[in-house]
């Protein structure tokens, strides 16, 4: 599960791939990105790679209405292809999700304790992803995503059992170009993150601001 992430600041900046993720600087940093919000994920368009605003949370092109979305805001990396949801974006419509880090809750006596996960070198992460575009009746068209999840890495499966796919910079054409990169769909490296836990704070979809990344005590 991923249900939270951060982009900002330095991280940011320090880019993965510079014919990539230029564009990346005119979008503001936020520490608490929450499912329905709007933010930049990468994608092809007309054969380039390109930086475009998405609401995350992916609608389906049939779908009646975006609440649906909502429940959407991940795919499992083993059902993508049976998923009536994300089978044919799985074909077609693959994307990177930029990212400084991620959040997970894990489970202590009386409650959830969340941790923040990030790069271990200070470089930005780029999560796999899957697109889609929805028309509403008389609307326009709306533009969204979903972050794809594996099993976790050995550090991490004491925190939670899932986490983001995860691509190195060699995998980013693949994933966005072949026929089937389902190959790349696995656990990261564990010495390409580091974790420690974070403020409650984050549970709040309303707070953002650096303090969210700053380690406490466990």
């Amino acid at each position: 599960m991923c249900g939270r992430y951060a982009l900002y600041g330095p991280v940011k900046r320090k880019r993965v791939e510079d014919r990539w993720f230029d564009e990346l600087a005119a979008f503001g940093s936020s520490y608490n990105i929450a499912p329905t919000e709007t933010v930049p994920v990468m994608r092809v368009v007309d054969g380039r790679p390109a930086v475009a605003l998405l609401r995350w949370g992916l609608i389906p092109y049939w779908a009646k209405d975006a609440a649906i979305g909502n429940r959407l805001i991940n795919a499992r990396a083993d059902t993508l292809t049976e998923k009536p949801a994300f089978r044919d974006a799985y074909r077609t419509r693959r994307c990177l999700v930029p990212a400084s880090g991620f959040y997970e809750w894990k489970k202590i006596p009386g409650g959830k304790q969340p941790w923040y996960v990030t790069s271990a070198d200070g470089t930005m992460l780029a999560f796999a992803g899957l697109w889609e575009r929805w028309r509403p009746a008389g609307g326009e068209p709306v533009l969204s995503f979903t972050i794809i999840t594996t099993d976790a890495n050995d550090p991490l499966m004491g925190i939670h059992d899932r986490m983001p796919a995860i691509l190195g910079p060699g995998d980013f054409d693949a994933w966005l170009k072949t026929p089937d990169p389902s190959g790349l769909l696995r656990p990261c490296q564990p010495e390409m993150l580091t974790a420690y836990p974070v403020s409650p704070a984050i549970n709040s979809p309303h707070n953002d601001d650096p303090r969210l990344v700053e380690p406490v005590s466990a």
